[in-house]
């Protein structure tokens, strides 16, 4: 096979998170763990609990809670022996909000997911202000935010939304080839979010 002809990654798994999920996910150390999981592959809790500054117990107990709702699972290829091997079971997570309207814990625990979600942009993007110079100006000019204004229905938001995931997603297949071997080539984390203009902007 050709060095240069693409080898697409597979379709990721996604899951569309149900109120018991969800209110097991709302917890920051286990929202760490599923997302290292993701990023990482496959570790041990021993490995979780360095990476993630906490404790080997703690991080046992979390990764047990998220496997019983089947956000993690044993890794069967690492298994055997004390060491248990964990792996994220999917790959992307889907709700829409109004799924947990007639649950208010489900719907709080979601809000807070939310509001985690930008509590860690705020964190990436302060962590990149206070380190910038240290990257290359290719980089500097390819990293930031941008945002545009417009007077949109939601069913169109919704269309806008699926066309820029289906964008994101067509990018994320294609990054264990040609892009993957680069060597100027780096782990990038791309934010997507819509919200409304505040009164009196419009």
């Amino acid at each position: 096979m050709a060095n240069d002809e693409a080898i697409p990654r597979p379709a990721p798994r996604e899951v569309r998170i149900d109120k018991r999920q969800v209110r097991v996910l709302a917890h920051p150390l286990r929202m760490r763990l599923v997302g290292a999981l993701r990023v990482k592959g496959p570790a041990t809790a021993t490995t979780l609990a360095e990476l993630l500054g906490t404790n080997t117990g703690a991080t046992s107990y979390h990764l047990r809670q998220l496997a019983e709702v089947g956000l993690v699972i044993e890794d069967p290829d690492r298994g055997g022996g004390r060491q248990r091997w964990w792996q994220a079971a999917h790959d992307v997570t889907n709700w829409d909000p109004s799924d947990f309207d007639d649950d208010p814990d489900a719907r709080a625990a979601i809000e807070w997911i939310q509001g985690d979600q930008v509590r860690l942009l705020v964190e990436t993007a302060d962590h990149w202000f206070a380190t910038q110079h240290e990257w290359s100006p290719a980089w500097r000019d390819g990293f930031g935010m941008s945002d545009i204004f417009m007077t949109i229905p939601p069913a169109r938001l919704e269309e806008l939304k699926t066309e820029m995931w289906q964008l994101l997603e067509r990018y994320h297949r294609e990054a264990d080839s040609a892009d993957a071997v680069d060597p100027e080539a780096k782990p990038v984390q791309v934010f997507m979010a819509a919200y409304p203009l505040r009164e009196g902007l419009a």
